[in-house]
């Protein structure tokens, strides 16, 4: 335990930059009382972006219309504003609201309401480029944070807002292989930059991979462009539909398997009725985190091993535009999806050879000159090669949260330590809340969690 100096440094430190961290600092800026010193770390020069939103590229765009991308849960348009204020898009503000746009335009969003809540704040903003690597509790309350470049801050109260980490390729060799035969999908510019007669194997089949999938059809890539990933399934298009009307409560009184089946039903007398199935999860799509947490810890498993997958490419869908192009690409043969479980991986000449199993059983051998990790984002808090997310698990500060997955907070987002007791001052927001919430990476979870901390951390005298 670290002694601070009894006036500290800030009042509140948020870590991490990305679209959480910023939601936080903007609900804190606004709500600040007079003189609120509030820190905001991020190593990396944007603001706002993180993983998702810090591509450059037009045509990755928002998995949802523009109308539902408010980071402020008072103002629901306050995005579509925003773009016609402005100047973004050149179109109405109701035809705006209903348009998947470039994801780049959130992340600048998200900067000029920054800037707009720190100039009409009461209280301090001081934007630090800095890596945290540990907290220290101090003797009179609050955290001594360390960085990485060897400085140090004290904050009464600390946010964690570190976002996704990236799941590292799952085959053996890959590691090994030379650098200019792998790269990540999220590595949006060399994806672009690929020879367009390159053969690729894609490993994963999710949104990240949607990306490099695009990219490559708009920079006319010729060559095959396989994807491999266990279940081979791709995200399912968005439907211009209102809810499906029915009481979702019966379902959360169901085990897993019979609230499957139920659900099944539900979707099968909607289509008899003419209404797509994508209406039925528009009802169900505030109730995400009351599914998971009426579940057991039995079929919580189950549903990790079973059904996530599917309820993924269901529930994070994409623009029909998108998925089009993807149904196109896949016609044409340039985009061969293949149901496999990948092992290994290692040069062969001028190529890097692939090979695991499919779905019957019988060897995948592929022959490629690219290999892209799309396998998205870690869950597993101890596999994220965090430093700062290490120490706070040796040091008892936090706990994986259950099934390993994220770290473990209560109801108000108060990191659990290792005796099971809520933190007074440590708070957690956003994706590594997911073992709780398990819905707890978009952006209308992230815009209420952020008002939610920011009103509890300025009602706390301490």
């Amino acid at each position: 335990m670290s002694v601070c100096e009894p006036l500290l440094d800030h009042d509140v430190a948020v870590i991490g930059g990305g679209a959480a961290g910023v939601m936080t600092a903007i609900q804190l800026l606004r709500r600040a009382p007079a003189g609120l010193r509030v820190a905001l770390l991020e190593p990396h020069a944007g603001l706002g972006e993180g993983i998702a939103y810090a591509t450059r590229r037009p045509e990755h765009l928002l998995n949802v219309p523009a109308g539902k991308m408010s980071a402020l849960p008072d103002a629901p348009g306050d995005f579509v504003e925003y773009l016609c204020a402005s100047n973004a898009c050149d179109l109405p503000a109701d035809a705006l609201a209903h348009r998947y746009l470039p994801r780049m335009h959130f992340a600048a969003y998200l900067r000029d309401r920054l800037a707009s809540a720190q100039a009409g704040s009461a209280g301090q903003l001081t934007v630090l480029a800095a890596h945290v690597d540990a907290l220290e509790s101090c003797t009179g309350g609050g955290f001594r944070l360390r960085l990485r470049d060897g400085r140090s801050l004290a904050a009464g109260q600390v946010v964690l807002a570190v976002g996704n980490a990236l799941r590292p390729l799952p085959l053996r060799g890959a590691s090994t292989l030379p650098e200019n035969a792998r790269l990540e999908a999220w590595d949006t510019e060399a994806v672009a930059q690929l020879p367009a007669e390159a053969t690729l194997c894609i490993v994963g089949s999710g949104l990240s991979m949607v990306d490099s999938a695009i990219t490559l059809a708009g920079r006319a890539h010729a060559a095959p462009v396989h994807v491999v990933s266990r279940h081979g399934l791709m995200p399912l298009p968005h439907a211009a539909v209102a809810p499906f009307e029915f009481d979702p409560a019966p379902l959360l009184a169901l085990r897993l398997r019979p609230r499957m089946r139920a659900l099944r039903r539900i979707v099968a007398a909607a289509q008899a009725q003419g209404t797509p199935w994508q209406a039925v999860m528009e009802r169900l799509r505030p109730l995400g985190q009351a599914l998971w947490q009426s579940l057991d810890d039995a079929d919580q498993r189950r549903f990790l091993r079973h059904v996530v997958r599917y309820w993924d490419v269901h529930r994070h869908r994409i623009d029909p535009g998108v998925h089009a192009r993807l149904e196109a690409m896949r016609r044409a043969g340039l985009l061969r999806l293949h149901r496999a479980r990948l092992d290994a991986a290692w040069p062969l000449g001028a190529c890097v050879r692939v090979e695991g199993r499919d779905h019957a059983g019988e060897t995948l051998r592929l022959d490629v000159q690219r290999l892209l990790n799309a396998t998205g984002v870690e869950m597993r808090v101890q596999a994220m090669r965090n430093p700062l997310l290490q120490q706070l698990l040796g040091d008892g500060l936090a706990v994986p949260g259950p099934h390993g997955i994220g770290i473990d907070s209560d109801a108000t987002g108060r990191v659990i330590d290792a005796r099971g007791r809520p933190s007074p001052s440590l708070h957690v927001i956003g994706s590594l809340r997911i073992g709780r919430l398990w819905e707890s990476l978009a952006i209308p979870e992230l815009r209420a969690q952020a008002a939610e901390v920011a009103a509890a951390l300025l009602a706390d005298p301490a």
